[in-house]
């Protein structure tokens, strides 16, 4: 009784909190945070690569240069032909949804709203951001939303100032960007999805193919040494093999209805020290000046050469 009344109770506060905090970025590629302390890994893959096989461009644009304490834009692009369809959970046909993550250094963090400018606002109208943890600011995230309307997704961020902050150095920085359109093909379980091939367990002939729940169905395989294996293919992927077949262990069961995937890229900043950029206006312009000098100088010299031929 007590056991059946702690699941209702569970059940009671994970219905609540999605009613009451719904939010588009739970799903991917939220769901790396279920299992990794950090969405990129030591060999520098981004760990949505786990789970969305397919490799796809993925495009970043950041400023060269930034200031201290200042707003820019990183504009990640995850282009695709528009109107792709790809088979949702159900196996019915939808449209691909985009998703993002974006690995700022160390202080560098979503710009709050009340200093984002129109134009940012028009931007990012429909796009929900979220922080990877609590603990990483820097790392923000971006998905699932419709990727018709958004293949540049555009990341307002706020630049740290070392002026405040004693572990900020002005230098050189790294971005790492992350993009994927569509489902992935293994769940963060390590289930298959119903987005992916699915091939034979064992070589041998198909006994049958049977129906089997939720529209899937189940192919049985009567291996050389008499012994029968059978996989199940979720409903989605089209079933390619007939009754009586012969068919080697690897081989494909299905088609391929994968349509999307995922890719990555580094992209650099400059978090630069205004003082310096003053120094070098400061030198641009004493170089001007030494060369309007010169110009003046020789005129000058010129005139009197000319005074003295007379």
């Amino acid at each position: 009784m007590r056991r059946h009344l702690s699941l209702l109770l569970g059940s009671l506060v994970i219905g609540l909190a999605l009613l009451i905090a719904p939010s588009a970025s739970w799903a991917y590629p939220f769901w790396a945070q279920q299992n990794y302390d950090s969405p990129r890994e030591a060999t520098g893959k981004i760990v949505c690569a786990n789970c969305h096989l397919a490799k796809k461009l993925t495009q970043a644009e950041v400023p060269q240069s930034v200031l201290p304490d200042s707003v820019f834009t990183a504009s990640i692009k995850v282009p695709y032909e528009k109107g792709l369809q790809e088979i949702g959970a159900d196996g019915s046909d939808v449209g691909l949804q985009v998703g993002a993550v974006v690995m700022l250094p160390d202080g560098f963090t979503l710009a709050p709203q009340d200093r984002w400018t129109d134009e940012i606002k028009e931007e990012t109208e429909g796009v929900y951001f979220t922080q990877y943890s609590d603990d990483q600011p820097n790392i923000l995230l971006v998905g699932p939303i419709p990727g018709d309307e958004h293949q540049e997704i555009v990341f307002p961020v706020l630049s740290p100032d070392p002026a405040t902050d004693s572990n900020i150095h002005f230098g050189k920085y790294q971005i790492h960007v992350g993009g994927n359109r569509g489902r992935g093909q293994v769940y963060p379980t390590g289930e298959k999805s119903n987005n992916t091939v699915y091939t034979s367990p064992a070589s041998g002939t198909i006994a049958s193919i049977e129906p089997g729940d939720n529209g899937a169905s189940v192919v049985s395989i009567k291996a050389a040494d008499g012994s029968s294996v059978t996989e199940t293919i979720p409903v989605g992927p089209e079933v390619l093999v007939s009754v009586g077949d012969s068919i080697e262990a690897g081989a494909a069961l299905t088609n391929d209805p994968n349509v999307g995937g995922f890719g990555q890229v580094d992209a650099e900043i400059v978090l630069q020290n205004p003082v310096r950029i003053y120094g070098l206006l400061a030198f641009f312009a004493a170089v001007a000046l030494a060369q309007i000098m010169l110009v003046l100088k020789k005129r000058q010299i010129e005139k009197v050469q000319a005074a003295e031929g007379v």
